[in-house]
């Protein structure tokens, strides 16, 4: 048996809160959608689940993805460093070998 096609993000939260709201059933939902029960049933708890940690985390702290940027851009920022240092050191070797050049001052 074929795997039905990926359905989209919002489809599947129209779907989720629809059943939240009670206006259909999982089962209702499922074979709306085309899709078996447990499905409807893991995007319900992936939902619910999501919502529950954001309420947590709330203001407390940044997201674990914003944690992961602010990493990125710090050693991003290091190596940047690091570059500039050897470039300076890339150019007072050239200016000892072939004197001074144009631009320096």
């Amino acid at each position: 048996m074929a795997r039905p096609p990926v359905m989209q993000a919002e489809e599947k939260v129209r779907i989720v809160l629809s059943v939240l709201a009670g206006e259909v059933t999982v089962a209702e939902a499922a074979r709306r959608a085309k899709v078996s029960e447990q499905s409807v049933g893991n995007w319900k708890r992936q939902f619910l689940e999501a919502g529950k940690t954001g309420l947590a985390a709330g203001k407390s702290g940044p997201s674990t993805r914003e944690a992961q940027l602010e990493a990125e851009v710090a050693d991003l920022t290091q190596a940047l460093g690091e570059a500039a240092v050897e470039l300076r050191v890339w150019k007072k070797s050239a200016e000892g070998r072939l004197g001074p050049s144009r631009t320096s001052r």
